[in-house]
């Protein structure tokens, strides 16, 4: 549990105009969609993806790491790996499981014979967004145990879009689709608070510091 003195106490600290930003972010974010990357080789387009997440409103990102292990390229991501929360797996089957667990359909974005156009899409199931490698796309893991498959419609010469193109089309337009619903899209009032706590953590300087007087002044009292 929060506690909900302290986290006041810590947001004095910040300038209302941060405060202000917090609050209209955290009012936009939601869990209602995830996505999941898996082994995305080029560093850059992890990043990508993850500074798109941000972007669009997406509080978690999963990372499957099977065989391309990396760190987050800091520069591209813009510093949105602080406000987005990453989930790394080291397998296909853990991330599917844990996903499934918390009530997500798998949603692979690929051409496919069974296939779903981005526009006949329906946003009111929960759902976590996959995406590929660079060359190969999505592996037949993934591919094997999807509950549907979704495809950008293109009519160029070209049929393959750089992977944080595609999350940025996919994502902006079930956002917006997700928002004009009845739907419950928004974190909880505790993942809220939750994340108030976090991002003030992630933006004081000396929060330690800040935290450890509070409980003392609050123990003398």
């Amino acid at each position: 549990m929060i506690d909900i003195k302290l986290l006041q106490h810590l947001e004095t600290f910040l300038t209302e105009t941060r405060r202000t930003r917090f609050e209209a972010v955290l009012s936009q974010r939601t869990k209602h969609f995830t996505v999941a990357i898996e082994d995305v080789y080029q560093l850059h387009n992890t990043s990508a993806v993850i500074r798109t997440c941000d972007v669009f409103g997406i509080q978690e990102v999963n990372i499957i790491e099977e065989r391309n292990s990396k760190r987050i390229d800091r520069e591209i991501a813009m510093g949105a790996q602080k406000w987005v929360d990453l989930n790394r797996y080291n397998s296909v089957k853990d991330a599917i499981k844990n996903l499934r667990q918390k009530g997500y359909q798998i949603v692979a974005t690929t051409p496919h014979t069974n296939d779903v156009l981005l526009q006949d899409f329906d946003v009111t199931k929960r759902s976590c967004f996959f995406f590929g490698r660079e060359t190969e796309g999505l592996s037949q893991e993934v591919l094997d145990v999807a509950d549907c498959y979704l495809k950008i419609p293109m009519v160029g010469f070209t049929e393959s879009l750089n992977i944080s193109v595609s999350a940025a089309i996919i994502l902006q337009d079930v956002t917006t689709k997700l928002k004009q619903t009845n739907i419950n899209w928004q974190l909880s009032d505790e993942e809220q608070l939750q994340k108030r706590m976090d991002w003030v953590q992630k933006t004081i300087n000396s929060y330690d510091k800040i935290v450890n007087r509070f409980y003392e002044e609050q123990n003398n009292h």
